[in-house]
């Protein structure tokens, strides 16, 4: 690999973990602390602040497109977009007392402020992607899923398990260390993502692109992204990624909030998910080398099933879950599931960036990669706000009081809501679970995931990566 790609590959996996950081607060660390206070529903509605991110595909031509040319076609957008994401992150650790204290009142707000952080970085997302397409060479483009999988992973773990374990009183008087609030760590984020920004600003240059590719008008992108969508084997693409995530949506949204809920510390799965993260930068390296030649989308097919039988088990995990403390061999089998699981992880989303990165046009890079993107990441999104809201939906619980002397059992109210379980701590009774919606909820989720895997994703994912490169591309009007 020469010098040239390999500092390409450095300001990629920076870039992209500029991204991970608001991504790791938004989709990890914020809702665990959240569900103290919060109700599955409640928390569906915190997740709409996830959407911006599958959503991009609707003003990538902007960015594709619209540029300042003394600035650079990509740092045009990167460079704003990080200066507000810092911003933000400052205005958040000013107001996290406030936000925080009382999240039940304040939720929409809660949302409105995560939703807005993580709409910039998903437009900082749209100019990285489409800058990688052009920094590292043909031959090394596959790596460019790998500079992905390292910079996001290591922004989202640092915000989410890294910030946890940190965050954790437990942690902190176990280890001797003060403890991290949330507003010290958004400061430090906010002067990295200001200290990344000004490096790129003087000292990064970025390459002039061709007179064609730069004159490229907005609405000639969305027509190109127009007739790209009415291609038959583009609509199949996005017809398996807006359902392929479903068989192990509720696993990913829900299991480890159950395990918070019988007994698993912050602390322990901060541990759990630490010790998996060197695990997977491995086995995204290895991906991408796996994704290359005639067959890029192997690795993420195989994927599929152990992911599917992972979800299960995690599934008998949470039924089965012992009563803490934990065993020094069941927190061992954790982390195994826990590393595994993860991998299985990796692979797939390595595999479908290397696809998407081999099949896009750089000449509307940024969109192209954003259009195929968009549905990966929307066929992780919109299956979440259903399958908390289903959790409660097919929750009972019920108030149960002890009346003063005497041995009388009272069912006094409902327990799945926030306010149920309100109402029954102020009466002093205790909230006793019939039936737990998150087993329903998961039996739907796999049962689908085979089905569809078996009758749809297979057969058609075999057939679209037999079909030649020049077949995805359209030549702008």
């Amino acid at each position: 690999m020469s010098s040239r790609d390999k500092k390409a590959m450095t300001l990629l996996i920076i870039l992209y973990l500029i991204q991970g950081i608001p991504l790791g607060l938004a989709l990890g660390s914020v809702p665990f602390i959240l569900r103290e206070h919060l109700s599955y529903s409640q928390l569906g509605v915190f997740a709409l602040s996830n959407y911006p991110y599958s959503l991009k595909l609707l003003w990538s031509p902007i960015v594709d497109s619209t540029f300042l040319p003394s600035i650079g076609r990509r740092k045009s957008w990167i460079i704003p977009m990080q200066l507000i994401i810092g911003s933000l992150m400052l205005y958040i650790a000013s107001n996290v007392g406030r936000l925080m204290e009382n999240p039940a009142d304040n939720i929409h707000e809660l949302t409105f402020v995560f939703t807005s952080l993580v709409l910039f970085s998903a437009t900082q997302d749209i100019a990285v992607d489409g800058w990688a397409l052009t920094l590292l060479s043909q031959e090394n483009l596959s790596y460019a899923s790998t500079c992905q999988t390292i910079g996001l992973n290591t922004g989202f773990f640092a915000s989410f398990t890294v910030f946890l374990a940190l965050n954790s009183e437990a942690f902190a008087e176990k280890w001797g260390i003060p403890r991290l609030e949330l507003s010290t760590y958004l400061r430090f984020c906010s002067l990295l993502c200001f200290g990344v920004t000004f490096w790129l600003t003087f000292f990064e240059t970025e390459g002039n692109e061709s007179l064609d590719e730069s004159e490229m008008t907005v609405t000639s992108v969305y027509k190109t992204i127009w007739a790209i969508c009415k291609l038959k084997h583009v609509q199949a693409l996005i017809i398996m990624h807006f359902f392929a995530k479903i068989g192990f949506q509720a696993n990913e949204a829900v299991t480890s909030l159950k395990m918070i809920e019988k007994g698993l510390g912050r602390e322990d799965l901060a541990i759990v998910v630490l010790i998996d993260f060197p695990f997977q930068i491995l086995g995204g390296w290895f991906a991408a080398k796996w994704s290359r030649g005639d067959r890029p989308l192997r690795p993420w097919i195989w994927a599929f099933w152990p992911r599917l039988a992972f979800a299960f088990l995690s599934t008998l995990i949470v039924y089965w879950f012992p009563t803490p403390p934990l065993s020094y061999g069941f927190f061992v089998y954790l982390i195994i599931h826990t590393v595994l699981q993860g991998l299985a992880s990796t692979i797939q989303f390595v595999g479908i960036s290397a696809f998407h990165t081999r099949i896009s046009d750089p000449l509307i890079g940024g969109t192209y990669m954003t259009l195929l993107n968009t549905f990966t990441n929307l066929g992780g999104t919109w299956p979440k706000y259903f399958v908390l809201k289903g959790v409660d939906y097919f929750s009972e619980a019920y108030c149960e009081v002890k009346e003063a002397h005497s041995e009388l059992l009272v069912k006094a109210s409902e327990c799945v809501s926030e306010r149920g379980k309100e109402v029954c701590s102020e009466i002093d009774g205790q909230c006793i679970t019939e039936r737990d919606g998150y087993y329903y909820v998961a039996a739907i989720c796999m049962s689908f995931g085979v089905l569809f895997l078996v009758f749809y994703i297979i057969p058609t994912a075999r057939k679209l990566q037999a079909l030649p490169v020049y077949r995805w591309r359209i030549s702008p009007e």
